[in-house]
């Protein structure tokens, strides 16, 4: 009778582990063909600000938004102009390339978003645009979310678009929230909530709401009537902490929002960006500094709710150009996430200089 009781103890024990884990995305397994997109100095722009010709792609190409449309990927793409400057030293323009088979990419001549002589100017230049994350919100209307930099305050920001290439800067995400009140805080990092409708992810509403995680030193959630005026959940008149970094974790030193989550039967799948620390809070396993990436299972009732997240990361800096670049530390840094062909495509930022690619069958 004991044996028999163990054994059913055994099952129930392998069935829980099972299912405890399958709500994760993966394994990914990296291109052999990294970089897919690299700087290239042959690329000009005139500059409204600079008034002059600028090499708008030479620095460096990374962290990369994805999106499927009319059965090709297209990626909006990190560029920085001077080579010479350091980190956060640049100006960034977001540029935007086309793919048949997700692999190979064909180069958009001129960024597609930049700073101007404009209202965002003060926002967003001498740093520029950076970091985006795009969802469509049906067929012809399209939303990103990127980071504007102006050197000294990094501020989550939002444009709207109907064809990819032309966008309009509709606002700073947290601007309008209690009159101001996040205006001038660091805010960036933003995966807004989506289900894959026709193989492609499109922006999904939870009880009549748009929804977004955010966030870079810890994950916070906010809402949206309109995908431009965001309210961020606030816990005792401050913001929420919904996830934070771990000691002794892959991510000890930071969690970083990455594409775009997903609603899954499981619950709301959020990968995302790990930082290691460099002190004794560290994950010993990794080098100190480096980012991976990792995953988190919310609730989708609720989803403040953090029901799982994953022990160890699921893709870190291995390959030459992830450990050499500007970000030497090492960096996978997972910004893009499409599903095509029936895989998962995820592109990422290879040390803060190119953009790589991992699949998932």
């Amino acid at each position: 009778m004991k044996r028999l009781i163990l054994f059913f103890f055994l099952i129930l024990l392998i069935d829980y582990t099972t299912n405890a884990q399958d709500w994760i995305l993966g394994p990914f397994v990296k291109s052999k063909l990294n970089p897919v997109v690299s700087p290239d100095s042959s690329f000009r722009f005139f500059d409204p600000i600079k008034k002059d010709s600028v090499q708008w792609q030479k620095a460096d190409v990374f962290n990369p938004a994805a999106i499927v449309m009319n059965n090709k990927v297209y990626l909006f793409t990190r560029c920085e102009d001077n080579p010479f400057a350091g980190i956060g030293g640049r100006t960034s323009r977001i540029g935007l390339c086309e793919s048949d088979d997700g692999i190979h990419f064909k180069k958009n001549p001129l960024p597609v978003l930049f700073p101007r002589d404009d209202q965002f100017k003060k926002y967003d230049y001498p740093g520029g645009c950076e970091d985006p994350r795009v969802v469509s919100v049906n067929d012809t209307f399209f939303v990103m979310l990127y980071t504007s930099w102006n050197w000294k305050i990094a501020r989550l920001s939002v444009a709207f678009s109907k064809n990819l290439i032309h966008w309009e800067k509709k606002s700073i995400a947290f601007l309008k929230y209690k009159n101001g009140k996040y205006k001038n805080t660091f805010t960036k990092s933003a995966s807004i909530i989506t289900e894959l409708k026709n193989d492609k992810l499109t922006a999904a509403k939870i009880n009549g709401k748009y929804w977004m995680y955010w966030g870079e030193h810890f994950v916070n959630l906010a809402w949206s009537d309109n995908l431009y005026d965001w309210n961020p959940i606030e816990e005792n008149n401050e913001l929420k902490h919904i996830m934070d970094p771990r000691p002794g974790k892959f991510d000890s030193r930071l969690t970083e929002c990455g594409p775009p989550a997903i609603i899954t039967k499981r619950g709301i799948l959020l990968l995302y960006n790990g930082k290691n620390a460099a002190n004794t809070n560290a994950d010993y396993n990794l080098p100190e500094g480096i980012y991976s990436v990792g995953e988190a299972l919310f609730d989708i009732n609720y989803p403040a709710r953090l029901l799982a997240r994953t022990d160890t990361c699921i893709l870190k800096p291995t390959q030459p150009r992830e450990i050499t670049g500007q970000y030497a530390a090492g960096t996978t840094f997972a910004e893009g996430l499409v599903y095509f062909k029936n895989r998962w495509f995820l592109y990422y930022g290879m040390a803060d200089s190119f953009v790589g690619l991992a699949v998932s069958d």
